[in-house]
């Protein structure tokens, strides 16, 4: 069997930038060309989209699509760190965009300035190699679950509320659970948004860079991935707690007797 090797020529200033990359082992040449290769939507630029979109640009993932209809707010700078003053008023899609190529103009930043839903998520999802869901609502996390499972796209889902966070990484494709494995019955104002219950702008921080984190692994194929297992953190306690989730057969967005 022939192993495909991504292309490992750097130019000099790409291997100053990504040097504390490439020192690491299980990442090096090849794994940094892999982050060069690979894509990512990211749903949703707020408060967790913006560290994700920021790190993964740093760490010179090749190209990254940015889905987000809303615009910068003043209530925004509290924890979305994508913005600034300068940009208030201005399309959150295209201020990131900005940001990111000022950041590193080595990558290329898709901008989608839209509402996700379910007719334009199939056409969104299978353009990129992975998937990031920021976003504040179970509808919409649930329609990007199913489109990842439609289109075979590991899925890193992130949420947080109040003080609290919560992370996993869903891959049915390789017979792991999906979202509605976890929230099988969840409707919408189930779960207040950050609007209506609050946030400490940190927490969006920590969840958001772990998500980042979880998104590089991923590409990389590098350690443990969180198929399998939901990361709850409770940043007043200081505390992390794990529980094991299964695949449910019976799960409408990824069971047995689902449709296509």
């Amino acid at each position: 069997m022939t192993i495909e090797l991504p292309d490992l020529s750097f130019t000099t200033d790409e291997l100053r930038r990504y040097s504390r990359n490439i020192l690491l082992p299980p990442v090096g040449a090849v794994g940094q060309a892999r982050l060069r290769e690979g894509s990512v939507l990211l749903i949703g630029a707020g408060g967790l989209g913006s560290p994700v979109a920021l790190y993964l640009a740093a760490a010179g993932v090749g190209r990254i699509g940015i889905v987000d209809d809303d615009r910068v707010d003043l209530s925004n700078l509290q924890r979305q760190i994508l913005f600034d003053g300068s940009t208030l008023g201005e399309r959150k899609a295209v201020a990131a965009r900005s940001r990111l190529s000022a950041l590193n103009d080595g990558i290329a930043v898709d901008i989608h300035d839209c509402r996700v839903d379910a007719r334009n998520l199939d056409e969104l999802v299978v353009g990129y190699d992975l998937v990031c869901d920021g976003s504040d609502n179970f509808a919409t996390r649930q329609a990007v679950s199913d489109a990842c499972v439609r289109h075979g796209r590991t899925l890193v889902s992130g949420a947080v509320s109040q003080f609290e966070g919560q992370l996993s990484t869903f891959r049915p494709q390789h017979g792991g659970p999906c979202y509605r494995c976890l929230y099988p019955d969840a409707a919408e104002g189930d779960a207040p948004t950050c609007g209506q219950a609050g946030i400490l702008g940190a927490v969006t921080g920590v969840i958001g860079t772990m998500a980042a984190t979880e998104v590089l692994k991923e590409i990389l194929g590098i350690g443990r991935s969180l198929q399998g297992r939901v990361l709850c953190w409770d940043a007043l306690e200081t505390r992390f707690r794990e529980f094991a989730l299964e695949r449910d057969p019976h799960c409408p967005g990824c069971g047995d007797g689902r449709q296509a």
